[in-house]
């Protein structure tokens, strides 16, 4: 009997892993458990930018937060991404992209963009990994998601993964319509086994130093519920469907 290696990695595939994360904290939330196995991994941060100026008064989750008119919320949020980064041994990098609560439709950065900037810093680490968010709901998300398939659809020198986005993936048929369209592509999406242990503990430690955004994400997402609930992280990886197999996308 042959032996069975489906969804098995490559020696070598997690030498160097890039974490792509839309805001700071979707790492720790998806993506904590490789991270913590894999120190000295790189957690670059989409939406890292200032905007020109900030709502006065502040958004509702910037107000749910603590933030007050006149602070600098980017920059408090820095500081907890470095504090949560370096719980799991991992080192950022920051994009200047706005998040879009401070934009509208017509002014965020478009795919091509964004994966310019996102292909720059996967080269600078030499990256043999790239773990992805689904790209599920939310507007950073999805551009986040959409600028790093770009760049796996032309770039066969790097292992591409998809981690699923807390919170989001629990909307009801969002991660399978994702997994859906993805399937339609020729970049299949496949559980892969990722070695992992769960920390529970360290992700834990992680997330809370992100301050600022567990009362809104106590709120809108059911943090806490999720985090005693032990929530697993699945990765997914994404690669053309073996020869022959191409036919059940029409199914």
């Amino acid at each position: 009997m042959a032996d069975i290696t489906w969804g098995a990695l490559e020696p070598g595939t997690l030498n160097r892993i890039v974490v792509v994360q839309p805001h700071f904290d979707d790492a720790a939330l998806g993506a904590a458990y490789v991270l913590a196995e894999h120190p000295g991994s790189t957690v670059v941060t989409v939406c890292a930018g200032k905007p020109a100026a900030y709502p006065d008064p502040p958004s509702d989750w910037d107000a749910l937060g603590g933030f007050k008119a006149g602070d600098d919320v980017v920059a408090i949020r820095r500081d907890e991404d470095l504090a949560a980064l370096a719980i799991l041994e991992a080192e950022p990098i920051w994009l200047d992209f706005v998040d879009h609560q401070y934009l509208t439709p017509e002014t965020m950065a478009p795919a091509e963009e964004v994966a310019a900037a996102l292909e720059g810093a996967i080269d600078e680490q030499e990256a043999t990994a790239v773990f992805l968010p689904m790209g599920l709901a939310n507007p950073d998300h999805a551009l986040t998601h959409d600028a790093g398939m770009l760049l796996a659809a032309r770039r066969a020198d790097v292992t591409w993964f998809c981690y699923e986005d807390s919170g989001y993936k629990h909307i009801p048929g969002m991660l399978a319509w994702r997994i859906a369209k993805l399937f339609r592509s020729d970049l299949w999406p496949t559980p892969a086994i990722v070695p992992a242990p769960p920390d529970a503990e360290r992700k834990r430690a992680a997330i809370t130093a992100y301050t600022s955004q567990l009362p809104p994400l106590d709120r809108g997402h059911a943090l806490e519920e999720r985090l005693s609930g032990n929530v697993p992280e699945q990765h997914w990886i994404l690669q053309p469907p073996p020869a022959g197999w191409e036919r059940m996308r029409d199914l």
